[in-house]
């Protein structure tokens, strides 16, 4: 699927008003998640050692 942001642009324009704040406060809430899950992620790099990986298959 080859959208262009415009596409985008030009698909949420054609939404009641309504629909568009609701779109927006679903993107923001969605990013806030992602936000707080890339800084969580740095809370546990001392404990990522492949060395440890018990659940490691590969030969």
């Amino acid at each position: 699927m080859n959208i262009t942001k415009a596409e985008i642009k030009d698909m949420i324009m054609q939404l009641p008003i309504k629909e568009i704040k609701e779109l927006i406060n679903e993107i923001e809430e969605n990013l806030e998640i992602k936000d707080f899950m890339q800084l969580a992620e740095t809370g546990f790099q001392e404990w990522d050692d492949p060395e440890e990986d018990i659940y490691n298959n590969d030969p």
